[in-house]
């Protein structure tokens, strides 16, 4: 039984080799046959068709800032804000020029791609911007990235944001290290920082107050210039007055545990404001 098993396969081994012995070399002049690539096996581009691209996928709505080189001019400093309703306003300076700033407003367009933006302006012009994570690129009148030495001069650069400070509202509860309470509602002194338009509202216990803001590294914190503010004139002054003092004086902050401090240096905090939901 046991040599019936052996000659078996030595049977079997005998075809096999004749099998592959007889399959034809290939010539040496011949040449391999293209082999198709699937759709599935494609390269990867940027902008894939999946809804793989910045209008999908990237943070884009916000602030972006920068200085745009200028043929006649230092600089052109730019503050462009792109919303998501499709809405945009640009504020440009010409630095050492006439020292304006001029605002346009408008709504601005996606191209087929979803990588592309276009501004269009008040003057019937237009100007596009490539979407990157965190920053736009300034394109040339044939939509093409600027290349060179100052390439990087035509980058505008996205606002850093805070989702445990911003989008909130902040209520007073200490001012110069006194507590503070409020009896009613109606006059209670809060902070909202809006992301969106890099705007701060509230009120100080009297009056209205409204002005930009910029988050900066190391929880850094910075308000614009003049804060504005409505002109009622109230019994107490005292909080309003106090309330203002501090935003002129603040330049970093922290959030923990539903609670956000306004602080000068590392100064103990000028002023404490809790979480409100509504």
């Amino acid at each position: 039984m046991k040599k019936i098993f052996n000659l078996a396969v030595l049977s079997c081994s005998v075809l096999l080799i004749g099998f592959t012995s007889c399959k034809p070399k290939a010539s040496e002049n011949q040449k391999p046959e293209a082999t198709q690539t699937s759709e599935e096996e494609a390269p990867a581009t940027e902008f894939t068709g999946d809804g793989h691209n910045s209008r999908i996928s990237v943070d884009w709505n916000g602030i972006y800032k920068g200085t745009i080189p200028c043929a006649d001019c230092e600089g052109i400093q730019t503050e462009l804000t792109l919303m998501e309703d499709g809405s945009f306003e640009r504020n440009t300076t010409y630095l050492g020029k006439d020292g304006e700033t001029h605002n346009e407003k408008g709504n601005f367009t996606w191209d087929d791609s979803g990588s592309n933006v276009t501004l269009a302006l008040e003057d019937g012009k237009t100007q596009e911007y490539k979407v990157g994570e965190n920053m736009l690129f300034h394109l040339d009148r044939e939509g093409n990235r600027i290349t060179g030495d100052l390439a990087d001069n035509y980058i505008l650069t996205k606002n850093k944001t805070d989702a445990r400070l911003e989008n909130k509202k902040w209520v007073l509860t200490e001012l110069m290290g006194q507590e503070i309470t409020f009896e009613d509602e109606n006059s209670q002194a809060f902070l909202m920082f809006d992301s969106t338009s890099g705007r701060v509202s509230g009120h100080d216990s009297c009056n209205r107050v409204m002005g930009s803001y910029e988050i900066l590294e190391g929880n850094r914190l910075t308000f614009g210039r003049g804060m504005a503010s409505t002109m009622m004139a109230c019994p107490d002054m005292e909080i309003a007055d106090g309330f203002n003092e501090v935003m002129n004086k603040v330049d970093n902050y922290t959030v923990a545990d539903g609670v956000l401090s306004l602080n000068k240096a590392r100064m103990a905090p000028l002023a404490r404001f809790k979480l409100v939901t509504e």
